[in-house]
Formats: structure tokens, sequence, C-alpha cells
């Protein structure tokens, strides 16, 4: 494993930190050769005692992270598999993300799965505590197969969304509504109650649309959940139903429903 260049201790006393090498230090874990080729390796984050980062769609105050994968050789895609993030709440503001420590399992299709991949990323994200702080990472591990286990990203796999049907979803519906700057959408989803207040996160498949932050209610075994749309236009637009994502946060895990049809 290599280390970013940037990293140094975090310090004893986060409440002083202005700099982002106080309060983060971040590298690659190589991991494993799959069977079908691929190599589960994961970008690992440390951060100071108090401190957040960002899951992939962050909420209004968030800042979501980005990956850049383009200086890595023998590397045709990567996949980051997600675990399920935790929601934060602060000054009326909802956030959702990951607290002082995250491992991101990411799946990385080589070229040629008989030759070492060269994994490169620079990443560029948000941390938190009582400030915000924009971040810089750039990490590069050689993955030469067969590699070994790693718990710490089995661990990670682990804590991933549960899918609709493992989460006994038997029904999803959107209804979809124009308002004056894009749309308002109310999702209405039968699944069981987890006897837990749940928080609906909303993803669209062109993440140019700002998702305002979702109303939530339980009425049994359907969870309500309404959000509005708004486009870089401003205006109502086409909708694609199968690119709505889902994801279902409660105490005790996530589900990620992927799609919403017409009732």
């Amino acid at each position: 494993m290599i280390k970013c260049a940037c990293t140094l201790a975090l310090i004893a006393s986060p409440a002083l930190a202005t700099t982002q090498d106080d309060v983060l230090s971040a590298q690659l874990r190589p991991g494993w050769q799959m069977e079908n080729g691929a190599h589960m390796a994961a970008v690992e984050m440390q951060l100071a005692p108090g401190w957040k980062t960002y899951w992939r769609s962050p909420g209004d105050a968030g800042i979501p992270p980005t990956f850049d994968w383009s200086g890595s050789e023998n590397v045709k895609s990567v996949r980051i598999h997600w675990p399920a993030p935790k929601v934060f709440e602060l000054n009326g503001m909802q956030t959702i993300g990951y607290h002082e420590h995250l491992v991101l399992p990411v799946e990385i299709t080589p070229q040629d799965p008989a030759r070492p991949v060269r994994l490169s990323v620079d990443v560029e994200l948000g941390v938190c505590d009582e400030i915000c702080l924009p971040a810089s990472l750039s990490l590069t591990s050689d993955l030469s197969p067969p590699g070994g286990p790693d718990p710490e990203i089995r661990t990670a796999l682990a804590k991933r969304a549960a899918t609709a049907g493992e989460a006994g979803v038997t029904g999803v519906a959107c209804l979809v509504d124009p308002i004056s700057d894009g749309l308002r959408v109310t999702a209405t989803v039968r699944m069981p109650d987890p006897g837990r207040p749940e928080v609906v996160a909303f993803e669209t498949a062109d993440r140019e649309v700002w998702v305002a932050e979702a109303v939530t209610e339980r009425r049994g075994g359907e969870l309500i959940s309404m959000t509005e749309l708004v486009p870089p236009s401003g205006q109502p637009f086409a909708l694609d139903r199968s690119g709505i994502t889902m994801t279902i946060l409660a105490a005790n895990g996530a589900v990620e429903v992927i799609g919403c049809p017409a009732p």
C-alpha cells in the first residue's frame, strides 16, 4: 500500500485545524484479484476525530467527491461500491456521508487480466467539522495478481446498501408533476417498516439536476417520499424514470431502489 505524499499525522486537537494535512490521510489498499479477472481494491481515508466526508449524493450542504482514474494503466473500467452512509443533522441542514474513517471498495476491470494494474486516482472532496475544507488526494498503487485477502475491504463490501429485492420491496411508483422551475416527484415504496426513522436520498441520471432534500413519511407498509428536481434550464423537463435511484437510509442500514415507474 502506498500512502499519498500529502499524508501527515492527525493533530490532537482537530478544532484548531485549518489545513487538509491536519485532518486527512489516505491510501490505496491493493486488495485481490477476483475469479472473473477483475481486481478489488479500496480507497481508504482516515479523518481526525469529529471530522466527516461525504457520500456521492451529500445533500444541499455537502460536497460530492469526484474521482479521476485517467492516470491508471491497464484499466478498462472502475466501479465504486459505496458502503451505506450516515445522515448528519446540523443547524437544520441534512448531509449524508462518513464519520472519521472510510474504506471505499473499488472494482477494477483491467484491459488484460494477466498483466499488473497501475492504479492512479485524483480525488476532489470536502471534509467538515465546525468548518469545511476542500481537499485533494493523489494516490497510486501497483495491483499485482493475485493479491491477498483484506478484511477491511470485505467489511466495507458487507455494508453496501441492500437491493430492493433483498429488502422486501414489493412495489415502487412515482407521481411526477411540473412545477415552475422543474418537477416534483412523489414516490411510493411498498416495503417493511424498520421501526426507525428513514431518510430518502434521490438521484437522477443527469448529475446537473439539483435535487431537493426529500420529505418522507410512513403509512404502514408504504414509504412516501417527495422531492423537487430543478435542471439548469429552470423549467419542467423530460425525466428518465429508469435513471432515478432512491437510497433509503435508516439506522440499521440502507436500501437502494433503482427506477421509479408511473403508478
